[in-house]
């Protein structure tokens, strides 16, 4: 028993190290060897073809992959992402260089995201604008925080070029506030308009409002229908925006209500006269089917004093002013200044006769 299982035990099909002594079991411990290495190399071999066809797909959607190395600071770019900023695929990556491509808004905004989530251990999602090729694109930045031991070590993520993107949302926008009949502004984007200005958040100070309100529409409405009311519309419009081509904007912000935002500064005699001018332009008769239809116009304006009040008592002297033009018998011109009607300005309002 015991020469046998010492028989047993020395049995180099057994042996878990030296040599073998039976050239099958070598060729079978070498045919596994070669079987595993070839699915090994099957394995690498569908992984990166997983890897080609993700970047492709990812390029086909104007995406590529990116990491930052926290430690040294650097980048690793799928050509994808060479492309989108514009820099030649095989460049040497430098950080503080690729973020002089950011505009500044969208670089600081950057920097203050990616610092939170490497402090947080987290993530984020920043739209940034940034200048590749010469031009101005628009990209989407996701981004992970990788860890070891608790303590961030890399970046990554994803970057996607979204300026077709961008530019659709901004036509929606435009389109948004922009009224369809008369290609001016619509109450929504005068509002937004408003609102930017008289907080001083606007690129120039507002100096007027003004509110015109088209005299004698309505009975051309009735009497003609609305065919001849929007022919009306359009051919007003269009002489509104012509005597106020210098405006920060025109609109339409009702039915037969307009608006105009002037910048500042201004003189109000001067704007007394620039409403003598519309009240003229609008006035003028409107060819339609071999006549002329007849329509005026009476204007408020309120002077943008910041010591006046807010937006809504800007609007509330507009509004007063206009009122009291409709009320002297319409197509006329009357201001308001330090919000009453000003005497002298208003005597220089002279009525104006249609046509």
């Amino acid at each position: 028993m015991t020469e046998r299982s010492l028989a047993l035990v020395d049995s180099p099909r057994d042996r878990s190290v030296g040599g073998f002594s039976d050239p099958s079991a070598a060729d079978e411990a070498a045919s596994e060897a070669a079987a595993a290495f070839a699915l090994q190399q099957a394995i690498i071999r569908r992984q990166a073809g997983l890897l080609v066809q993700q970047q492709r797909a990812l390029a086909a959607a104007g995406m590529g992959l990116w990491s930052c190395c926290l430690r040294a600071g650097a980048l690793d770019w799928s050509g994808s992402v060479h492309d989108l900023f514009g820099v030649p695929r095989g460049t040497t990556l430098h950080r503080p260089r690729i973020l002089e491509l950011y505009e500044p808004a969208s670089r600081r905004l950057l920097e203050r995201l990616r610092h939170r989530a490497i402090t947080r251990s987290g993530a984020f999602v920043l739209d940034a604008e940034v200048h590749a090729g010469g031009r101005p694109r628009w990209i989407r930045i996701r981004a992970s925080v990788e860890t070891a031991d608790g303590r961030p070590i890399r970046l990554f993520g994803t970057k996607q070029d979204i300026t077709e993107e961008i530019a659709r949302l901004a036509e929606l926008s435009r389109r948004a506030e922009r009224d369809p009949l008369t290609g001016l502004a619509n109450r929504r984007g005068f509002e937004a308009q408003f609102a930017a200005r008289t907080a001083g958040s606007g690129p120039d100070p507002l100096g007027a409002l003004l509110l015109i309100d088209l005299d004698g529409f309505k009975p051309v409405n009735d009497v003609h229908g609305h065919a001849a009311g929007d022919l009306c519309l359009r051919r007003s419009a269009a002489r509104l925006a012509a005597v106020c081509r210098d405006a920060a904007l025109v609109a339409r912000i009702g039915g037969d209500e307009f608006a105009v935002l002037l910048r500042g500064p201004v003189d109000p005699f001067a704007l007394v006269e620039r409403g003598r001018r519309i009240v003229t332009a609008l006035s003028r008769p409107i060819p339609y089917r071999g006549q002329g239809l007849r329509i005026g116009a009476s204007v408020g304006i309120a002077v943008g004093n910041p010591t006046c009040g807010g937006r809504a008592r800007l609007f509330g002297r507009a509004d007063g002013a206009l009122y009291a033009a409709k009320d002297a018998g319409g197509n006329v011109v009357r201001i308001a200044l330090g919000g009453r009607l000003a005497t002298r300005a208003s005597q220089a309002a002279v009525a104006l006769e249609p046509g």
